[in-house]
Formats: structure tokens, sequence, C-alpha cells
């Protein structure tokens, strides 16, 4: 079973800057998407962005502007490079690949991002 491996989460301060990382134990196969999600203590899962096989990207409201999601050039490592953190992006950050013809749904076990003074 391939595995998500996540890294670059921690603490930094309201305004900093943080590099998430996301890269499959490995191979998967056929075209999929890569996507982040995030949970906050007590909240729901949101996505936070999506970037589709063919490079399409999808963010949500709360982070236009400061995040910007990429792949690398064999699509198989995503990276999040999240600017001007807020208090509010506190969350564990989950990284997935979802459900496709050619693969199952694949979650990774999350990295804790605290953004606080």
């Amino acid at each position: 079973q391939v595995q998500l491996v996540e890294s670059g989460g921690g603490l930094v301060q309201p305004g900093g800057s943080l590099t998430l990382s996301c890269a499959p134990s490995g191979r998967i196969f056929g075209p999929y998407a890569m996507a982040w999600y995030r949970q906050a203590a007590g909240g729901q899962r949101e996505r936070v962005v999506q970037i589709t096989n063919g490079g399409t990207i999808t963010y949500a409201d709360s982070v236009k502007g400061r995040f910007t999601a990429s792949r690398d050039s064999a699509k198989s490592t995503l990276t999040l490079q999240m600017n001007d953190l807020k208090p509010e992006d506190t969350a564990i950050y989950y990284c997935n690949v979802p459900r496709s013809p050619y693969s199952s749904e694949l979650w990774g076990q999350g990295t804790l991002v605290t953004v606080s003074s």
C-alpha cells in the first residue's frame, strides 16, 4: 500500500512562512490529482488546495494570495508554500490523493502547523 509522507510542519509566528511537502512512498498508477486538507481542533476537515494531473490549481478562498501549491516535474511531490500565516491557519494539514479509476484514495498521517506568538 502506497503511503503519503508529509513534512514541514511546525510552530511559526503570525506573518511568518512555512513550506509543507508530500511525496508518495511508491508508485501511484494513472493520472491523479493531489490536495492538501486541514483540520483545526474541534473543526471539520476542509480542502485547502487541489492540483489536478493537468496542473489546474484550486485554492480555498481563505488562503488565496497567501498559499502557493506546486507539483514537481514528475508530478509526484506536492509542495505548499504558506506565507503571511495567521492564527486561524493553525491545524493539522493532510496530504491527499483523491480516488480515481486507477487508484484508491490516499491520506497522509498529517503534519501540525501552529501559528502563534
